[in-house]
């Protein structure tokens, strides 16, 4: 981690780090505009951005008593937008009425940027048992008599596998292959360009599994690998991600959890095909939204919209 500012807080705050080697934080430095002379001082602050990126920081901690109102918006979109973690010490003599988090080292309070539900153990690990059991019951009494019957459909009308892979981005940024029944004939542009509407590369039987989400089904083998969940953030094209990160803010808070098969983006009408921009932020909203505020009830009402919208049918599933 790294430290903004100079004030005797964030001072107290190094010095209980220090003395408590166990956490597991390792220090590199202090940034703050009064260029105190400090033992590790690494620069001014609107410098600190480049540093970050290029050590690796995970967690950046600021004393906002040294902190210009300007400076705290940038950090914010700096932390949001490059996955790092931001966490505020507040000046003492103030009393804050945000709904951030409280934590206490010793005696030293530090606020969180942005209260994330999945950060607690039990939740994590209740979460992953309902993945691991409900996967194994998908894989084991439906994809194993459902996929050799697709690998006939496919293979009668399109040459190629019966699975399709593709790179995606996930928890934390880190690329995984995410599996689907191949819904298209081969091609070199799948990499590249999502599915559109009226597209002719979907096979007759890809049409089908498309719009009741069958094709799918496959990234239950992700979930039980661990490297997706059944309700999150879906996962995006590398080349969408490399696009999107730039242009839409808060676009990599989504891979602060691991992504979906199913999710409350999509469920609220943002599947499928990106039109305009304003397509992806409202994606992006609800995923935040899910994010900060998830519940096993919340994943629940997602996974049965889900289903309903299956049989509803969805305009956007092409």
């Amino acid at each position: 981690m790294v430290l903004m500012g100079s004030s005797e807080n964030i001072l107290k705050f190094n010095t209980f780090l220090k003395g408590h080697p166990e956490m597991g934080y390792q220090v590199l430095g202090f940034f703050n505009d009064t260029k105190l002379a400090l033992k590790n001082y690494l620069g001014e602050i609107d410098s600190s951005f480049d540093y970050m990126l290029k050590n690796e920081v995970d967690e950046i901690i600021c004393s906002i008593n040294d902190l210009s109102k300007s400076q705290i918006e940038k950090l914010i979109h700096f932390a949001d937008n490059n996955l790092r973690v931001l966490k505020f010490l507040p000046d003492s003599d103030k009393i804050y009425t945000t709904k951030m988090e409280v934590e206490y080292y010793d005696y030293i309070p530090v606020l969180s940027l942005r209260k994330i539900p999945f950060d607690n153990p039990v939740n994590q690990l209740f979460k992953r048992l309902f993945d691991v059991f409900f996967s194994l019951i998908i894989i084991v009494f439906v994809l194993s008599w459902l996929a050799p019957i697709l690998f006939v459909l496919i293979k009668l009308e399109s040459e190629g596998p019966l699975f399709f892979k593709q790179k995606r981005d996930g928890y934390k940024g880190n690329q995984f292959i995410c599996y689907k029944f191949r819904s298209m004939h081969m091609n070199e542009m799948s990499e590249l360009e999502p599915a559109t509407q009226n597209d002719d590369r979907i096979t007759k039987i890809g049409r089908i599994l498309r719009r009741t989400s069958i094709d799918e089904l496959p990234q239950f083998i992700n979930v039980l690998k661990g490297e997706m969940s059944i309700v999150g953030p879906r996962p995006h094209m590398l080349s969408q991600t490399k696009k999107y990160a730039k242009i839409v803010d808060k676009f990599m808070v989504r891979h602060m959890v691991k992504p979906g098969i199913t999710g409350l983006a999509q469920t609220r009408g943002f599947r499928g095909e990106i039109v305009k921009n304003t397509d992806m932020s409202n994606r992006v909203r609800f995923d935040i939204f899910y994010i900060e505020n998830w519940s096993f009830f919340l994943d629940l009402k997602i996974m049965l919209r889900t289903v309903l919208n299956v049989f509803r049918g969805d305009m956007k599933a092409y």
